[in-house]
């Protein structure tokens, strides 16, 4: 595969040294109609405005206690202990995330294409979608780690070479979310500004940002700032609900201190005409167990 190299048109640039600004965004967050697929135009303005949307349900019970074993038993499996794709908790050394999950589960592989799903992605984007990355999360209780407030483009732009923020996350949830257990904190409107981060990205960054990340947040004084602006929500709702949100939306959640434990399968689509390229502000491109290469559109 050729990876053309066109950071010299870099619209959002980042990892910068200096003072960081907040850059308009100069691409839609909703590319497609209602004519496109299930949500309706209502919702559609409503996430194009806001950055993301709540699926209550897109999951029956039993799909939940089905998916909710499969994710037990990747965790449980000593086959993968040594695999690059799981990522352990910097202290305690347990699961922490599970990466190219629809790689590794065939029933993630037949979520990844379920039409509730795949449908969705595809009218948010206005295209055909490819799996840019999939993971399950994993939050125990009383131990699971937070993730500081972060905007994912920022990550994919600066380390996987994303060129635009035309991508989509979907987030399903698979333990009930109460707003004490962790769950994931947005700012509502954020996707709008394109916050830059200063330092430079280290070698193999991904090995350590994966557990704990340093590089590529923004600062304090930024998020006051956005907070300010936007506001802060919580996405709370029982287990089987989703969350589609934004590439860039600004979003982060909180240790789990109680007893509930917080897990997800997380799916995000990239659209095919939004290929990866040269990364924007890293020496090389992380691994496509973290950021697929293969673009070609996802067929049911």
């Amino acid at each position: 595969m050729t990876i053309m190299d066109t950071r010299v048109n870099d619209g959002y640039p980042t990892r910068i040294t200096g003072t960081p600004e907040h850059l308009p965004r100069v691409h839609p967050t909703v590319w497609g109609t209602e004519a496109d697929g299930p949500i309706d135009a209502a919702t559609l303005a409503n996430h194009d405005a806001r950055g993301y949307t709540v699926v209550d349900g897109l999951l029956s019970p039993g799909e939940v206690q089905t998916y909710w074993q499969e994710v037990v038993r990747l965790s449980s499996d000593e086959t993968l202990r040594d695999d690059e794709r799981v990522i352990t908790e910097a202290r305690t050394g347990e699961v922490r995330s599970i990466f190219d999950v629809h790689e590794i589960s065939g029933l993630i592989a037949e979520l990844v294409r379920d039409p509730r799903v795949l449908d969705r992605a595809r009218q948010i984007l206005g295209s055909e979608v490819y799996i840019h990355q999939s993971r399950i999360n994993y939050m125990p209780g009383f131990k699971g780690t937070g993730f500081y407030w972060h905007s994912d483009f920022e990550t994919w732009h600066a380390e996987d070479g994303m060129p635009s923020p035309r991508a989509v996350s979907c987030s399903i949830a698979l333990t009930d979310n109460y707003p004490y257990n962790g769950g994931l904190m947005v700012m509502p409107g954020s996707q709008r500004t394109f916050v830059q981060c200063v330092g430079e990205t280290p070698d193999a960054n991904y090995k350590s940002s994966l557990k704990d990340q340093r590089v590529g947040v923004p600062t304090n004084d930024d998020i006051t700032k956005l907070a300010a602006d936007c506001g802060i929500e919580q996405f709370t709702g029982s287990a089987g609900s989703a969350l589609w949100f934004d590439s860039n939306i600004m979003h982060g959640s909180s240790n789990n201190i109680t007893p509930y434990p917080r897990s997800n399968i997380f799916l995000v689509f990239n659209s095919v005409e939004n290929a990866l390229q040269e990364p924007f502000a890293a020496s090389a491109p992380r691994p496509s167990f973290i950021a697929g290469r293969n673009s070609a559109p996802i067929t049911r």
